[in-house]
């Protein structure tokens, strides 16, 4: 009876797969200006928001102070030694509603000798062999994309019925939060969190975040640190084949497609990629995926992100702030102590340009100042995006960050607040351009060293 259900669950997956090729293989991009969007409210559970991102690193400690200062992110609360976890070190940074958490493992030799260790990890997924596997492929990446759903349970049972690899079942911590995680592409996981209860107004951690967190001393005794984000906006992947990667997430999520972009949208004379966004039922839950083109002058820069951080992973994290001039002065200031570099500014005619395309929007003042502090500008049917990119955060050549402010689209809810829609602006299809020649750009000036200073044989 075990071997029948065996080779039935077998044989089930086999048929999911041969059904995701079948859909990939028939996945065909009508390009930006033939997509017309619709939102058919498809989502298959009840998600709510983006809740983390967990990033894995050798040293917790220093990549979140750095986060911390060059992003202007309270460190907020920690599970380490000091609070009895064992297993791992972590730290959560909070401005508004964005959350990152950096996380690293203590001695697993240590760990092995005490059986009651394990159940001090406030993380209850975290695996030795897993993180080590992850940071020697990928070096400091985002394990972990968190969503808040209604019911992690359902979200979870839900997904894995459409065809979702599971990564852990639905584990119940404190009585009263669940966790469960999917595979989402490489070895990047779909976090789902839900409460049974929950106070987001409470200064301990434990009652709005994860049971097992500590406040952090630090805070509540020094001035806070604020450069204005408020949120997390998008999360982008890089995958090496968009159709597979795209109808594996819309099977078991419901998510329906945002936008796309071709290489003939996006691209440069030089290289490009194909790319979707998709989105959940309130359009607050994106999440676009690239892929590289191939047959350029040069590499696609999805190409080398894949090549430099062996497989698919996630390649930006979009952090929404509320004035964008402000969190862009406070960073500057830190970009060369400590803080994050940016990519080159575009040339002086973008800006000439600029009053032509967005002076309705913006004011003299404020496009001399998108100048100064190199924000680039685009808009759309529905409202006006500024966006501005940095420099590869670690050593590799792969995850980023992209700070965005969006202006328009305000609509009101069923009782009256004013609230913005989701991906107003868009995602920047008309600067595209403009980064990706400054990402040539900045790859060039890596070629060069290589080959201005040739490794002796």
């Amino acid at each position: 009876m075990g071997r029948d259900r065996a080779d039935e669950t077998a044989a089930l997956g086999e048929r999911d797969a041969s059904n995701d090729k079948s859909s990939a293989s028939s996945f065909q991009l009508t390009g930006f200006s033939n997509f017309v969007r619709q939102n058919p409210k498809s989502d298959r559970f009840a998600v709510k928001r983006f809740h983390h991102i967990e990033f894995w690193s050798p040293d917790a400690t220093n990549c979140s102070r750095r986060f911390s200062w060059g992003l202007g992110m309270p460190i907020v609360a920690k599970s380490d030694l000091s609070t009895g976890n064992c297993i791992h070190a972590s730290y959560l940074l909070r401005s508004g509603n964005l959350h990152f958490l950096f996380t690293a493992p203590y001695s697993p030799s240590i760990s092995a000798a005490d059986p009651t260790a394990a159940a001090t990890a406030c993380i209850p997924t975290f695996s030795f062999s897993t993180f080590n596997a992850f940071v020697a492929s990928h070096g400091l990446a985002a394990r972990a994309i968190a969503i808040e759903v209604e019911d992690a349970e359902i979200a979870f049972s839900t997904s894995v019925a459409n065809g979702a690899r599971p990564s852990s079942p639905p584990i119940i911590l404190d009585n009263r939060v669940v966790l469960a995680e999917i595979h989402l592409y490489g070895d990047v996981v779909l976090r789902y969190i839900s409460y049974k209860s929950r106070n987001p107004d409470s200064s301990n951690p434990n009652d709005w975040f994860l049971p097992n967190f500590a406040p952090m001393e630090e805070v509540s005794s020094s001035p806070a640190l604020d450069f204005g984000i408020r949120r997390l906006d998008h999360a982008v992947g890089n995958v090496p084949e968009l159709g597979t990667a795209v109808q594996y997430v819309k099977n078991f999520t419901g998510f329906h497609e945002f936008a796309e972009f071709t290489a003939e949208d996006v691209g440069t004379s030089e290289s490009g990629l194909n790319s979707v966004v998709l989105a959940s039922n309130d359009e607050m839950v994106l999440m676009p995926m690239n892929e590289p083109v191939f047959g350029t002058k040069r590499k696609s820069q999805i190409q080398t992100y894949l090549e430099h951080n062996e497989g698919a992973g996630v390649q930006h994290l979009a952090l929404m702030t509320e004035d964008i001039f402000w969190t862009l002065r406070e960073m500057r200031k830190r970009s060369g102590l400590g803080g994050f570099e940016f990519m080159p500014s575009p040339p002086p005619t973008y800006y000439q340009n600029l009053k032509n395309r967005a002076g309705d929007v913006l004011t003299a003042e404020q496009i001399k100042e998108c100048e100064e502090l190199g924000i680039l500008v685009d808009k759309d049917d529905q409202g006006t995006l500024l966006q501005i990119f940095t420099k590869p955060v670690g050593d590799r050549p792969t995850i980023f960050v992209e700070i965005i402010q969006r202006i328009g689209c305000m609509l009101k809810d069923d009782e009256g607040n004013l609230y913005q829609k989701g991906g107003c602006g868009g995602f920047g299809k008309g600067n595209f351009s403009e980064l990706f020649k400054s990402i040539e750009e900045y790859e060039k000036t890596l070629e060069a060293k290589r080959t201005a200073n040739p490794v002796n044989a």
